[in-house]
């Protein structure tokens, strides 16, 4: 299984990234205007947004080029949580696009957003 790529600086994410905690509920609505609500998972999910910035033409040239092998949504790999240091298997990329910006040198960036399995 294919790892998510380190940055030069040993680094997985750079600040400001951010972390999210995701539960799947259903609702439904009834004419009465009554609702009944249930659990679409068993559990939560999370979900990293990834914005990378500063970054030379290698390091953005590596995470295009692992997105491309991922495929976007399609591949899965692991993922070093940035917070705790675990590793969680089996994680998506939530697009199925990567843009890459370069504004000159040691000005290139990214932004990736990866989503825990259910």
């Amino acid at each position: 299984m294919s790892t998510f790529p380190r940055l030069s600086t040993g680094a997985i994410a750079q600040y400001p990234a951010v972390r999210e905690i995701h539960f799947s509920t259903q609702i439904h609505r009834y004419l009465d205007t009554s609702e009944q609500r249930y659990r679409d998972a068993p559990a939560s999910r999370r979900r990293w947004t990834i914005d990378l910035s500063r970054l030379d033409e290698s390091e953005v040239a590596q995470l295009m080029e692992f997105f491309s092998e991922q495929q976007g949504r399609f591949g899965s790999f692991d993922f070093e949580d940035p917070w705790t240091g675990s590793v969680i298997a089996n994680c998506r990329f939530e697009q199925d696009h990567a843009a890459a910006t370069a504004d000159g040198e040691w000005s290139n960036g990214t932004r990736l957003a990866i989503i825990e399995p259910a």
